[in-house]
């Protein structure tokens, strides 16, 4: 089946979902421990906040992460999908 035809399915998007979902939270987690692991250890929150989040670097931050597993969501999908 062409990738045009699986997309055009409700199944589709709901294993899209089921693939990016979990794989966001894993990035997400793993970016935050590798920017920011000694401050989190330490409980020192508000450093992670300014590492990470404060003066718009949000947006970076989840955009990145919410593409990325778009992505990949849509490639797994497309790969597994018959």
């Amino acid at each position: 089946m062409s990738f045009i035809k699986k997309i055009q399915q409700p199944l589709f998007w709901k294993n899209v979902a089921k693939v990016a979902i979990p794989f966001f939270v894993l990035v997400t987690i793993i970016s935050l421990f590798m920017n920011s692991w000694r401050d989190i250890f330490a409980g020192d929150f508000e450093i992670v906040n300014q590492t990470n989040f404060a003066d718009g670097k949000w947006v970076r931050f989840w955009g990145i992460k919410v593409v990325l597993s778009f992505i990949y969501g849509v490639w797994v999908t497309n790969k597994k999908m018959k």
